[in-house]
Formats: C-alpha cells, sequence, structure tokens
C-alpha cells in the first residue's frame, strides 16, 4: 500500500478510540481491585481495641477474650501464687522478661500492671498452640499452663521454663485499666 490510500484521519480516529476504550476498560478494572484493598468493617473491628470487665473476676479465674483473632487470658491471681512466682527464677529460661516481647510495664516479675491481675496472649511461642491454664498448680513447679502440642510449661506470670521447646515468654498484649472495673486491651496509651 503506499501512501497515497491512508487514510490519516480515520487512522487517527481509530488510534484515540482505542487509546479512550483502553483507558476507560482499565479503569473499570482498578477500580473493584483498589475497593478490595481497603478493609472492611469486619476486619476493622477484628483489630480494634477491646474493652472488658473484670469487676466479677474472682481470685484463681480467668476470662478469655479475642483480640486481633488471638485469644487474650485475664486471670486474677491469689497473693498465694504471687508469693510463690519470686521462687521460679532458676527454671525459667527469661525471668526478668528482659527480651522485646512485652510492654515495658511488663517487664517485672509479675509481668503485669497490677500484680494480680494477669493479661496474656494464649498463644504458645513455640508454633503457636494454645496452652492450657491448670489453676490447681499455680503454686507449684509443674508449671501454671501446659501446651499439650510439645509439652512448653510456663509459670503464672507465663514466663516459659528452661528446656521446653518454646523460645520465649507467653506475650503480653499492650493493655490499661479504663478503670478498677474495666481494661482495654489492644491500647497502652499512657499505660505505664
Amino acid at each position: 500500500m503506499t501512501d497515497d490510500h491512508v487514510d490519516y484521519k480515520r487512522r487517527r480516529m481509530l488510534t484515540i478510540a482505542t487509546s479512550g476504550l483502553g483507558i476507560v476498560g482499565g479503569t473499570a478494572l482498578l477500580v473493584p481491585f483498589a475497593g478490595s484493598m481497603i478493609p472492611s468493617e469486619k476486619a476493622k473491628a477484628a483489630g480494634a481495641p477491646v474493652k472488658v470487665d473484670i469487676s466479677k473476676l474472682e481470685t484463681g479465674q480467668q476470662i478469655t477474650v479475642e483480640w486481633r483473632g488471638k485469644p487474650v487470658w485475664i486471670i486474677r491471681r491469689s497473693q498465694e501464687a504471687l508469693d510463690f512466682l519470686p521462687s521460679m527464677v532458676d527454671l525459667l529460661v527469661d525471668p526478668a522478661s528482659e527480651k522485646p516481647q512485652q510492654p515495658e510495664y511488663a517487664q517485672n516479675e509479675y509481668r503485669s500492671i497490677k500484680q494480680e491481675i494477669l493479661v496474656l496472649v494464649g498463644i504458645c511461642t513455640h508454633l503457636g498452640c494454645s496452652p492450657k491454664f491448670r489453676p490447681e498448680l499455680v503454686a507449684s513447679t509443674d508449671g501454671a499452663f501446659l501446651c499439650a502440642c510439645h509439652g512448653s510449661r510456663f509459670d503464672l506470670a507465663g514466663r516459659v521454663y528452661s528446656n521446653v521447646p518454646a523460645p520465649t515468654n507467653l506475650e503480653v498484649p499492650p493493655h490499661m485499666y479504663l478503670s478498677d472495673s474495666e481494661i482495654l486491651i489492644g491500647s497502652d496509651e499512657g499505660a505505664a
């Protein structure tokens, strides 16, 4: 074909029309894709802080709540159990909670803001199983939490015993007290 028979106006019109359709089609594909990246209301709620009423929590009892899809345990410890915790130091990997896996306010022998209230993520640090709370053993060297999957043991402060598969203590989630009877799990602004 020679240049004499090429219709440049028609070619230009087809190029513009094709480009326009490509832009419209690309936009039509990108809008739902971009929209799918915005978290749903359910996803937003799952990551939100959780308020927990602990007014009815009695000594030796445990409450389990869900935060970010994980079980969080809240346990009211007895004075006997608290008095027993210092005797565990020689049996533990990280008795002073020095590894950076918990907030600063949990780096003490009780791993809590208030000594009698323990707040832990109920997931073993070995392979993610959920240890079982054994309230009858809170003041013994057998461990207050036992992970049945591989035998890891933790004391009533969530500190891991030596010579078990779990490498670190149970995680203390960020939390703060809104009042003497209410805890906010997932936020610790001003908790210290």
